[in-house]
């Protein structure tokens, strides 16, 4: 007989490798940490190192931004390996071995002389990436917390991570101006290594995989004869390229407007404080909405959102009005994801699943801001703001139209 994963997961029953009948504290404070340096090291450092390194190394600003993309693609491309290896064997290993190649790229980094070097070191830095981020992160959870009890884990994880941005770029900066880039990459490649590894060795010893059971609803090969699954698909790759393309060109655009290049910059840091806030949110909705509504409208707003911007958003009131509507689903996906693919397959296989469903969706954040680049310079900046309204309504579309197919059987 068939089981929904709910009612196995809260039987407890034997060889389910670390699942309590609540949330695993321990493990979600680990993750919780450890994502954070994550992404504050091997992602948003790099947008305050940029100058110095281009600048020492004597190579254009664009080639070394390709290395990011470089290594954002190199994530994409290890999502599935990754996620078959957490279905089968768990994080323990993977996570440790991930900080432990973090460090090392970090430190390699920061001794990198040529753009040919520094290309080589993102491969291993987008690797490292794929290993130790949400995914990863978020498949252990899910492998030792109860059903029940996983939203608020997930939230606790992505809360935290939340602020990561907040963190590392100032603190990259204060290092960068007192010491250099290459010292400063050092000091971040021993924060990596002194405080992930122990937390990913230490917290995460024995977490293992969900079990094997006997329902086959969430096995990869069904999941992908499933309509809705490319619904999704779809929804999130759109929603994934429209934020790309917002983080990277909102400053621009703003300018446009009229507004200085300060001013610019506190509008947008409006989206990474919202993004905080629309988790939160999100989390709340779930006890009364199911969380693909949740997300549809939220995405729905943001659409609304930046299509007013180009009208509106000349004065200060009418952008940050725009921008704290925008911001507040600039985060959702990360709660969102994770959630509605538990909610419509299960935990089994979930980590292949998930790393399934993010490879074009990374794929799409990586690449979006350089198409959206060739609009901008061939019909201007309104008409890329106005496209990217388009996009997040056709994403919502697609969302919404999940919850009109439900469930797949099984």
């Amino acid at each position: 007989m068939l089981r929904t994963a709910a009612t196995v997961t809260d039987t407890g029953s034997a060889g389910t490798g670390g699942r309590r009948g609540g949330a695993r504290p321990d493990v979600v404070a680990a993750l919780a940490v450890s994502t954070t340096i994550g992404y504050g090291v091997l992602y948003y450092a790099f947008s305050v190192l940029l100058e110095p390194m281009s600048t020492d190394l004597g190579i254009s600003a664009p080639t070394v931004t390709g290395a990011l993309t470089l290594a954002v693609l190199v994530s994409a491309a290890l999502a599935i390996p990754v996620g078959r290896w957490l279905d089968r064997h768990g994080g323990h290993a993977l996570m440790t071995a991930g900080s432990l190649l973090g460090a090392a790229a970090v430190l390699a980094w920061s001794q990198v002389q040529t753009a040919f070097e520094l290309y080589g070191v993102f491969v291993a830095v987008g690797a490292a990436s794929a290993m130790v981020l949400y995914q990863p992160a978020f498949a252990v959870i899910v492998a030792v917390t109860a059903a029940g009890k996983r939203t608020n884990a997930l939230l606790g994880v992505t809360l935290v991570a939340g602020f990561a941005s907040s963190i590392f770029i100032p603190l990259t900066g204060l290092l960068v101006h007192a010491y250099g880039w290459r010292s400063a990459l050092g000091v971040l490649a021993l924060i990596v290594a002194v405080v992930t590894v122990p937390l990913h060795a230490v917290a995460l010893r024995g977490t293992r995989p969900v079990a094997e059971r006997e329902s086959r609803s969430g096995s990869p090969g069904r999941v992908l004869r499933d309509l809705g699954f490319w619904l999704l698909a779809f929804a999130f790759v759109l929603h994934g390229a429209a934020l790309a393309i917002v983080a990277v060109h909102l400053v621009v655009f703003l300018t446009r407007l009229g507004h200085s290049a300060t001013v610019a910059a506190s509008l947008t840091g409006l989206l990474g404080l919202l993004s905080v806030t629309g988790r939160v949110l999100t989390t709340v909705l779930q006890r009364w909405l199911r969380i693909a509504s949740i997300t549809a409208a939220i995405i729905a707003l943001q659409a609304a959102a930046i299509g007013l911007l180009p009208f509106i958003g000349r004065t200060v009131a009418g952008a940050a009005g725009c921008l704290v509507l925008f911001g507040l689903g600039f985060g959702v996906a990360s709660i969102a994801i994770p959630a509605i693919l538990l909610d419509r397959y299960g935990d089994q296989n979930y980590a292949t699943i998930a790393g399934i469903l993010s490879t074009p969706i990374t794929i799409a954040r990586a690449t979006a801001p350089l198409g959206a680049a060739v609009i901008a310079t061939t019909v201007g900046y309104r008409s890329l703001i106005l496209a990217t309204a388009a996009i997040c309504l056709t994403a919502a579309a697609a969302l919404a139209l999940t919850l009109r197919l439900g469930r797949p059987p099984g």
